[in-house]
């Protein structure tokens, strides 16, 4: 087993089982686990975020009507199935968070995009590893409050990489 197969089954036996599952109890009962695009070790890169040289304040709204405070800190390139995009890295007391939404949201993907957590290196350099974006809380459960992905880091390309649309 991978060491992505091994997060995979723990994220699933979490949801099953832990209080803090996003799921309800009765989700919960008949859950029978996330889906996932296979592992895609191309879509793990190591990027070079281009700083934006004044961190302007964004606030981020959610999917019940609340704002969340971030900073853009960086955007960064990549290619994916020969077309160059481009993502925007934001930032607040909690860490760096990028959320997206790929060409595939509401047939394969979430609608309202995935998230990640960039891994910070030195020299202004991330890991973004696609093969772990996830679902918000809200996906599973409307009672969450979830950041809504910015325009600008709305993609016309897919991301295969990552988990797929929940099916209860």
């Amino acid at each position: 087993m991978s060491e992505l197969d091994e997060f995979r089954a723990e994220k699933d036996d979490f949801f099953r089982h832990h209080p803090q599952s996003p799921l309800t109890p009765a989700q919960k009962r008949i859950f029978q686990g996330l889906e996932y695009f296979p592992e895609a070790p191309n879509l793990r890169l190591e990027v070079k975020a281009d700083e934006l040289p004044e961190k302007e304040r964004f606030e981020m709204q959610t999917s019940t009507g609340d704002v969340q405070s971030y900073q853009r800190f960086g955007r960064f390139r990549f290619t994916v199935e020969g077309q160059e995009v481009e993502l925007t890295i934001y930032q607040n007391e909690h860490g760096f968070f990028l959320p997206f939404v790929d060409s595939l949201a509401g047939q394969e993907t979430y609608p309202a995009g995935r998230y990640l957590e960039p891994e910070p290196l030195p020299g202004g350099h991330f890991i973004v590893d696609l093969n772990l974006a996830y679902n918000p809380y809200c996906a599973y459960n409307e009672m969450w409050s979830c950041p809504i992905t910015p325009a600008e880091n709305r993609l016309k390309v897919p991301i295969r990489a990552g988990e797929k649309l929940f099916h209860e």
